[in-house]
């Protein structure tokens, strides 16, 4: 492995033009192919195998042209203090406004009030639901401007007017304040590091890079795939993650080639042959852990999985080849300003803070190893009260319309009017489909917890019935899902009794099912990714206590950061801080975004730390000695990426919606725990424990295990004679 990528940066490094032009080329291409493919549409949110996507898929087969899943507006109306909504002048205002909102091209029907009953017992509220023909992410600009007009509207005849519902949400995502904010602090991270522009603009350029060609090829793909518009947004961020970290390792290793008075070419190669082995093995982990979220079974989940690992493959691949060719064109621009000015490259093998701290480990590692185990564990111990869901308007700031639509219909029709429940009666082959499915209605009605049971609506044949359950409890609330599971079980009895079968869904519903779901997947995705993993490090590592080591490590920051999230997002401790008003429980999907995303970046700074260490022991040094070399090559470097990746990360703590803050907090919370208790502390004191045992691994084993010289061996022996170069070096950079 070391041995082959020697010869492609060497390859590289000589051939610069052409690999630069082949990058041009592939980006070119890409890019022409997203500009002239077809927009990406809205696949909509499935998950098979839950009961509430087959009622949904059941409601779509029985009720053409009504789409299960579009969007919908639900507009509440509240009467000037101490009048009713029933009042003339109010009534005729609602009434003006319900036709106003009924006009829109894409809106498929809108509810009077008065005629649907929608009205608080005190009269002070009512409300009226627009439905759309089409789901959110597909409503034009003009079908929301005319919801918002007709708001403004129905305003200014002094009604209080506020607005919920999947319409109005806002599928832009971040507005890139996030995104500029992490760039901006990597750019001075890698500025502080390296102290030369050149050496901190290369990762950043040839990321950038990575993510154009990734990103286009997504787009250019996204029709032919069905690939969705929110497909390529893990593919986004862990691509201008990644790519900035696996080049900076290689720069870092080229300087270090540098310092020891290696020529330019031989640098680079050298480098590739050695940092790049590592960024390939470290690339193969991040892959595992993404392609691993298809045993999740969401569609959407696994092919946002598969983008983002076809991102990190192209930024392995341009960390190869782009990098050591860019190194060509500028190949003393990124040693510090001191050696450009003087013509002397001082080497790095004095003592630096990362070499003070292994010692410092290494005199005292049972103390670090406890303070870091505990201090993690008592962390890690709120994510035992982990309550998934999925949050909803309850979790907007007060400041926006929904969060206010959703407080005035709770108290003015109670908590559960939020979170209705959708009951599907399926009565094909019933002599009687409306008797049955009104005794249904009935038995569903009478069970504790059910405040009140809408009418049913049934299909053009007759054969199907759809109505709503309105619960006592608010949709996040434990009581709701103990409803669920009461109506389900119930089930038996009432379908014996009635001839006709029925299931329960919604978006309340959906939400219950996909949190039991996610919880059930969580420890077959965590055995199927860090089993894969643990085989990988064995290879890379030839030990079997290093790789063992590496995955419990990781185990400790995940659970450590889920804690964190509970604490402040579900216990509200701290929340509000970070600017969150109201606490629930934690979306589904983020512990296994948590998983996937930072059991790559971990093992990202695993491979690059420890392979470092595993090259010093190889040549020679002891244990001790060779924690001491690793962290004198390796912490900086290692230290500088993960500053990077808990800026990028951070920088969503700042948006406004409750979810992506809960995702960068999460995220930021999990990188420091790893890289900085972990890595750079637990880590080391194992090692100084274990000794030369933290390398043993069964000769049988040894023998089976196929060798990739990660260390790059077959490079650094004393007999080896470095080729020639076919082309003089170039000229060094003046100052």
């Amino acid at each position: 492995m070391a041995t082959f990528l020697y010869r492609v940066g060497r390859l590289a490094f000589r051939r610069r033009w052409y690999v630069a032009l082949v990058w041009a080329a592939v980006l070119a291409a890409v890019g022409l192919g997203a500009l002239r493919a077809p927009g990406a549409g809205d696949e909509g949110f499935s998950m098979p195998g839950i009961e509430s996507q087959k009622a949904f898929d059941l409601m779509e087969q029985r009720f053409p042209g009504a789409t299960a899943d579009g969007a919908t507006a639900r507009v509440v109306f509240i009467a000037p203090g101490g009048e009713k909504v029933t009042a003339a002048e109010n009534k005729q205002a609602i009434e003006k406004a319900v036709t106003g909102l009924g006009d829109g091209t894409q809106v498929a029907s809108a509810v009077d009030p008065f005629r649907a009953k929608a009205i608080s017992k005190d009269g002070s509220t009512a409300f009226a639901t627009v439905t759309y023909k089409v789901g959110a992410a597909d409503l034009s600009d003009a079908s929301r401007t005319h919801l918002e007009r007709a708001l403004v509207e129905a305003r200014d005849s002094g009604l209080t007017v506020e607005a919920g519902g999947t319409a109005l949400e806002d599928n832009a995502g971040p507005g890139g304040t996030a995104e500029v904010t992490g760039v901006t602090i990597a750019a001075l991270v890698l500025l502080v590091t390296f102290g030369s522009l050149a050496a901190a603009g290369l990762p950043l350029l040839t990321a950038l890079i990575g993510v154009g060609v990734s990103m286009a090829t997504i787009l250019t793909l996204s029709q032919a795939l069905g690939l969705s518009t929110t497909t390529g947004t893990l593919a986004m961020m862990l691509g201008l993650a990644v790519g900035i970290d696996y080049a900076l390792f290689v720069v870092s290793r080229y300087r270090e080639e540098r310092a020891k008075g290696r020529a330019p070419q031989e640098a680079a190669g050298l480098a590739a042959g050695t940092a790049g082995s590592a960024v390939v093995f470290a690339g193969l982990t991040v892959v595992i852990a993404l392609a691993g979220l298809a045993v999740v079974g969401i569609p959407m989940l696994t092919k946002m999985g598969l983008a983002a690992a076809g991102a990190v493959v192209v930024a392995v691949l341009i960390a190869l080849t782009l990098v050591p060719a860019f190194l060509g064109f500028w190949p003393n621009a990124v040693l510090t300003r001191r050696a450009r000015k003087s013509g002397r490259i001082e080497g790095s093998d004095g003592d630096n803070g990362g070499s003070r701290w292994a010692r410092f480990v290494l005199r005292r590692p049972i103390p670090v190893l406890l303070l870091g185990t505990v201090g993690l564990g008592a962390l890690a111990l709120p994510a035992a009260g982990l309550q998934l869901g999925m949050p909803g308007d309850e979790a907007k700031p007060t400041s926006t319309t929904e969060r206010r639509a959703y407080d005035a219909l709770a108290e003015g029709f109670g908590p559960g009017f939020n979170g209705p429940l959708t009951v599907v009666v399926d009565g094909r082959g019933v002599a009687d489909p409306k008797g049955a499915a009104g005794e249904i209605a009935r038995e569903i009605g009478a069970t504790k917890g059910v405040v009140s049971v809408f009418p049913a609506r049934f299909n053009d044949a007759g054969d199907t019935a759809v109505f709503s359950v309105v619960p006592s409890t608010a949709p996040t609330d434990e009581k709701t899902k103990d409803l669920v599971t009461t109506i389900r079980g119930e089930r038996p009895g009432i379908e014996s009794g009635t001839g006709a079968s029925f299931e329960v869904t919604g978006t309340t519903a959906m939400n219950i099912d996909i949190a039991e779901k996610v919880q059930a997947a969580l420890v077959p995705y965590l055995t199927v990714v860090v089993g894969l993993a643990v085989v990988l490090l064995l290879v890379v590592f030839r030990s079997l206590l290093v790789p063992l080591k590496a995955a419990l490590g990781f185990l400790l920051s995940v659970l450590a950061s889920l804690g964190a999230v509970v604490v402040v997002f579900q216990q509200g401790h701290g929340a509000e801080l970070l600017g969150v008003e109201q606490t629930g429980p934690i979306m589904s999907l983020m512990p296994i975004f948590l998983v996937g995303i930072v059991f790559g970046l971990a093992m990202d700074y695993e491979v690059f730390l420890v392979s470092r260490m595993r090259e010093a022991y190889v040549h020679g040094e002891s244990p001790a000695q060779a924690v001491t070399s690793g962290f004198r090559h390796s912490a900086r470097v290692v230290v500088a990426a993960a500053l990077i990746m808990m800026a990028v990360f951070a920088g969503f703590i700042g948006e406004s919606d409750s979810m992506i803050k809960m995702i960068g907090f999460g995220l930021a919370s999990a990188v420091l725990f790893d890289a900085f208790v972990v890595r750079m502390a637990i880590v080391p004191a194992v090692l100084a424990l274990l000794g030369d045992k933290a390398w043993w691994l069964p000769k049988w084993l040894d023998r089976a295990l196929p060798r990739v010289d990660v260390e790059g061996e077959a490079l650094t022996r004393p007999e080896r004679e470095p080729a020639p170069d076919p082309v003089p070096d170039p000229e060094p950079a003046r100052a």
